[in-house]
């Protein structure tokens, strides 16, 4: 099947309110520019450089967000462009973020990354030092980032159960800091959270955005 095929039967399958990133990364130019045709404007990346070069050559109106674990020797490269930053996981890289955002003149929008997965190799605050930071208020005092929502990644298994109960988790504690840190910041909306293989769990969990790569563009080489 066809990139436009498939990126059609993804939007198919989202409901009003639930926005689509088409994670493009290692993916060449041809592949974004078919999905582009198709209609589709918000792509992930996960590498700055690869970020850099896909911006600098594809259309202007294209939404960049940054999905990869984001090295701060590198925020530098993205944020003249960047939609949103999905993964910050420490606000040492919330300071970094609005250092470069304000060099840049820009204030730049992030979601704090949740670990809410068994797996080790996933990464992100656990909800206890997301709680510790938010509650110490420092952050506040950046004026060059927005922090919109959340991001997680459930465990990649076949027990479906047991990834809901991760989504879900995610989505109790987005009520919870909304409530006590964000209720009047409109902004503080997205909870991100479901791929290829688990985004209707995520949706039914109470996504706002997917990030869905293999179910559009295919397997890469």
């Amino acid at each position: 099947m066809s990139i436009t095929t498939n990126l059609q039967e993804v939007l198919s399958d989202l409901p009003q309110g639930v926005r689509l990133v088409a994670i493009s990364k290692f993916h060449p130019n041809e592949a974004i520019e078919e999905a582009y045709q198709a209609g589709q404007r918000i792509f992930g990346e996960s590498r700055a450089q690869e970020l850099k070069a896909k911006h600098e050559t594809l259309p202007d109106d294209i939404e960049w967000h940054f999905i990869g674990t984001l090295q701060s020797n590198k925020i530098k490269y993205i944020i003249p462009y960047v939609a949103l930053i999905h993964g910050i996981d420490s606000f040492r890289l919330l300071i970094e973020v609005d250092k470069q955002a304000s060099k840049a003149g820009r204030k730049v929008n992030c979601l704090l990354q949740l670990h809410i997965a068994q797996e080790e190799t996933k990464f992100g605050f656990n909800f206890d030092e997301c709680r510790e930071m938010l509650a110490k208020g420092d952050w506040k005092l950046l004026q060059h980032i927005e922090i919109c929502g959340l991001m997680g990644m459930a465990s990649y298994t076949d027990d479906e159960k047991q990834i809901e109960a991760e989504f879900c988790s995610l989505n109790n504690f987005f009520q919870e800091v909304k409530k006590q840190y964000f209720a009047s910041q409109t902004s503080f909306r997205e909870i991100s959270m479901g791929m290829s293989h688990d985004y209707h769990l995520a949706i039914a969990a109470g996504s706002t955005m997917v990030r869905v790569g293999s179910k559009i563009f295919g397997e890469r080489n």
